[in-house]
Formats: C-alpha cells, structure tokens, sequence
C-alpha cells in the first residue's frame, strides 16, 4: 500500500495553499506553484532506497491528479494501476491478477496525506523551511512535528513555478524519490478516468465503501 499512499500524497498536496499562508518564503514557493492548481499530468520515475542508500525499487509511468481526491498512476513495469475517485481506491495487478479494494479514507490513516489534505492546520503539524537549492531545483521541507508520525521528511522539489520532484524519507530511513516531467497544468480529463471496474476472472480483495457500487 506504500505505492497508494503516496499517490494520495500527491493528490492532497494542492490543498496546501488553502491551509497555509505563513509569510516565510519556503512556504509562499510551495503556495505559488500550487496556487490555482485544479489538475495535473505527467510522466513519473520513482525510485526507492533503502537507509544504507541502496536502490531497492524503480518504478516508471504517468500519473494524472484532479482535485478533490482524485487521481490515477499507471505503472509500466510491473504493470500496476492505482486508481481513486476522492471516495473508492483501486490497487490492480495485473501479474497477480488481483484487484485490492480500500476506501480512501482508510488509506490516508498514518500517511502524510493526511496531514497534506486540507483537513488540518499544515504550521500546526509541520514546521516548513527552505530546503536550499539543488540540482537546479528550490526545495521546500515539511517536517512533522509529532514524534508518532510515520514519517521523517517530506520535500518539495520546484523550478519555474512547477512541481517537479518529491521525496518522502520513513522513519526507518527508507527513501522515495518522485520525478515529474511532461508536466501538463490543469488538463481535461475525459469521462471514466479516476474510476476502475475489475477485469474479469481477477481475484477481488476488499470492498468498496458503504455506498459505492
């Protein structure tokens, strides 16, 4: 579930601008690029070490974002699918064959987007600093206040007004890096795109909130 937490993540981040308006220029940063953000597209490469540094995980596709909630990332290889529509998340595998169903209610719980919806106070969890600036990026880190969140670090990569990386480091030391590129700005998405029927003969696990088809 770490591939959906953090696609729900990068689906919340646009509510921050709604939920901070503090002055330091870390933050405004943050704000500008986000500020007006209904919608996003683009190509991604994750990649994901462990504490010793060592790349355990890589992973590439393309994610599309529409507020409130909604998103959807396809992974090439493996071939995986995380799908939500702000209600309903859908995890699909295609090498498994097998369908997980959660409510994104639940997938939120313990995960920085939760902190990152809108649904709290951003200066009261986090304390938000300029992370400087590398690889031709200005970075903006989120650090959680509580000693109970699950974890350590979360920073922002901007250029040009855009977002363009993030990385996320656990509390065990275990990093993941998102780059974006081909980066589209408040897309139209056609009909159907944040909601997902499971293939047939596919192994079913979950079920959809109280509610939902």
């Amino acid at each position: 579930m770490r591939r959906a937490a953090l696609a729900l993540l990068a689906a919340c981040l646009p509510g921050y601008a709604a939920a901070n308006s503090s002055p330091d220029a870390a933050a405004q940063r943050l704000e500008s690029a986000l500020r007006g953000l209904s919608s996003f597209r683009a190509e991604f490469r994750q990649v994901v070490t462990n504490a010793e540094g060592e790349e355990t995980e890589t992973a590439a596709g393309t994610v599309s974002l529409a507020r409130p909630g909604k998103f959807r990332w396809d992974y090439r290889e493996p071939e995986q699918l995380i799908v939500s529509d702000g209600v309903t998340v859908w995890l699909y595998d295609a090498d498994l064959a097998q369908v997980t169903i959660r409510s994104a209610a639940e997938t939120l719980i313990g995960t920085p987007a939760l902190l990152l919806s809108g649904r709290s106070d951003i200066s009261a969890e986090f304390e938000v600093t300029d992370g400087g600036e590398e690889e031709g990026l200005a970075w903006t880190l989120l650090t959680p206040k509580s000693s109970e969140s699950d974890f350590r670090e979360l920073a922002v990569g901007i250029s040009d007004g855009l977002l363009r990386r993030m990385r996320l480091v656990d509390r065990l030391g275990q990093t993941t890096r998102l780059e974006f590129e081909n980066i589209e700005r408040n897309p139209r998405f056609a009909d159907g795109t944040f909601s997902f029927t499971p293939p047939p003969g596919v192994d079913v696990v979950g079920a959809a909130p109280a509610g939902k088809p």
